[in-house]
C-alpha cells in the first residue's frame, strides 16, 4: 500500500469531517515524439499531504486568486498559475488553460482538497522545482510515467495515475487540448473501501457499489480504481 493510503486507512476509514479546502492543478504539455510529456514533481518527504508522491504543480487557493469575487471556478484559474510560477518558475497564460475534471479527496481523509485540474502547453522559462514543497522535477511521457510507478519507482495518487490515462493517447499538445476541451469534464468525489485481502479501491459516483460496497461484484455499471500492491487498474463504462 502507498503511504499515502496508509495514512488514510490510518485515520480510521470513517469521515473526519474535514473541510475540502478549494484549490487547483495545472497539467503541463510539451510536445515529444509522437506523443506528449507532462511535467511532475515529486513532493518533499516532510510535507504532511502526499509526502513523496509525483504531482502535478498546484495547490490551495490563496486569499489573492479571488481577486474580490466569489466566482471559485475563476479563483482557481487564477491560483494554477500562480502555483506553476510558484512550484515550477514556469509562467503560463490564463487564457490557455483548459478545464480538464475536478478531484475531491475523499471523506475519510484527514486533509481534504476540492482541486480543479487544467491543462496547458508548457509556457516560457525552464521548469524547476520550488525545493520547498516539491524536491524534485520530471518530464514523463504518460506512458513511461505509468511503468516506473507499476515498477515500483515512484509514488502516484489516484488523480495522477487516472489523468496519465487519459493522456497516454494524446499525440501532441494541440491533440490534448482539443480533446480535453471537447470533452465533457468529470467530477471525481470518490468513496474510499479498503480491501480484506490488502489493496484498496475508490469508487466513483456512476459506479454500480456507489452507495453501497456490498454491491461491488455485482453487474452493473464500473467507475472505479482497484489499487493492488500488484497493479492498479482503473475502469469506466462510458
Amino acid at each position: 500500500m502507498k503511504n499515502w493510503a496508509e495514512e488514510t486507512k490510518a485515520a480510521g476509514a470513517r469521515p473526519t469531517g474535514a473541510e475540502a479546502h478549494p484549490s487547483a492543478t495545472v497539467v503541463l504539455l510539451r510536445d515529444a515524439a509522437e506523443t506528449v510529456e507532462v511535467l511532475m514533481l515529486r513532493r518533499s518527504s516532510k510535507m504532511a499531504f502526499h509526502g513523496g508522491t509525483w504531482v502535478f504543480p498546484g495547490g490551495r487557493i490563496d486569499a489573492e486568486d479571488w481577486a474580490g469575487s466569489d466566482d471559485v471556478f475563476a479563483a482557481a484559474r487564477r491560483a494554477a498559475v500562480r502555483e506553476a510560477a510558484e512550484e515550477a518558475r514556469l509562467q503560463i497564460d490564463p487564457e490557455a488553460l483548459v478545464h480538464l475534471s475536478k478531484w475531491t479527496t475523499p471523506e475519510i481523509s484527514p486533509k481534504r482538497f476540492a482541486t480543479w485540474f487544467f491543462a496547458a502547453a508548457v509556457g516560457e522559462g525552464d521548469a524547476e522545482a520550488d525545493g520547498v514543497e516539491n524536491d524534485e522535477h520530471r518530464w514523463f511521457r504518460p506512458d513511461e510515467a505509468l511503468s516506473v510507478h507499476a515498477a515500483g519507482e515512484i509514488e502516484l495518487a489516484p488523480p495522477q495515475y487516472v489523468t496519465l490515462l487519459e493522456l497516454r493517447e494524446m499525440t501532441s499538445v494541440a491533440d490534448a487540448l482539443e480533446q480535453i476541451a471537447a470533452a465533457v469534464s468529470i467530477d471525481f468525489a470518490p468513496r474510499f473501501h479498503f480491501l480484506d485481502d490488502g489493496g484498496a479501491l475508490c469508487v466513483y459516483a456512476e459506479d454500480v457499489a456507489w452507495d453501497d460496497f456490498a454491491l461491488l461484484g455485482e453487474q452493473g455499471p464500473r467507475h472505479r480504481l482497484t489499487m493492488l500492491d500488484s497493479g492498479w487498474v482503473y475502469e469506466r463504462d462510458l
